[in-house]
């Protein structure tokens, strides 16, 4: 009962351990009988007790993307725009001239401070033009990235758990976080499309 999930730099062999196992035994009650359906039920929580040995064992350090794409606080948005666009990224992190972060820029940033609260998805903006209203973008079009960023960024360190990045995805409805070390310097950054595992939930 083994499974191969592929991360960066290698795999890892999802297998379900005797700790696993009893684990999932201790959650049945009463006399177990190996019927097909106590087994399955047994596998479902060995399998589920092992997802979440594993999502607490990969750290931010072993999935984050090290070579990242940034701009600075005076970037002007045309740029930040045109890096996203030419990077094929939906966010990107606002960085000092130490790369220390400052804030990130996302997709959602653009569409909020395009003037108009009707301005919320690319489809709006595609509206505004075949109906002959002003460009959306006039009014950010003079602006840097440090007017639009959020900030302060929420950030994660090397050793956050994969477990603990996607309860922070889930929670604050973020897709990328930033990786820094302890003095706050850029170092990678983790997306969704990083994420390899989804956290088990009583559901499963």
């Amino acid at each position: 009962m083994s499974k191969q999930i592929k991360k960066k730099g290698g795999s890892l062999d999802l297998k379900i351990s005797d700790k696993d196992i009893y684990a999932a035994m201790k959650e049945i009650p009463g006399y177990l009988d190996i019927t097909s359906g106590d087994f399955k039920e047994l596998y479902r929580l060995a399998y589920r007790h092992a997802l979440k040995r594993i999502t607490q064992s990969i750290k931010a350090g072993d999935i984050m993307t090290r070579e990242v794409v940034t701009v600075e606080r005076g970037t002007p948005l045309r740029e930040v725009a045109k890096k996203m666009a030419g990077s094929g990224v939906s966010g990107i992190p606002v960085v000092e001239t130490d790369q220390k972060v400052a804030g990130i820029i996302s997709e959602k940033d653009f569409l909020t401070h395009m003037g108009a609260k009707d301005i919320k998805t690319f489809m709006d903006v595609v509206a505004a033009y075949l109906l002959d209203k002003d460009c959306a973008a006039i009014s950010i079009r003079a602006k840097k990235a440090e007017d639009i960023m959020t900030s302060p960024p929420i950030t994660i360190t090397e050793d956050t758990t994969l477990f603990d990045i996607t309860k922070i995805f889930k929670e604050k409805q973020i897709n990328r976080v930033p990786v820094v070390d302890r003095n706050n310097y850029l170092i990678g950054i983790v997306s969704r499309e990083d994420l390899i595992v989804a956290p088990p939930s009583n559901d499963y």
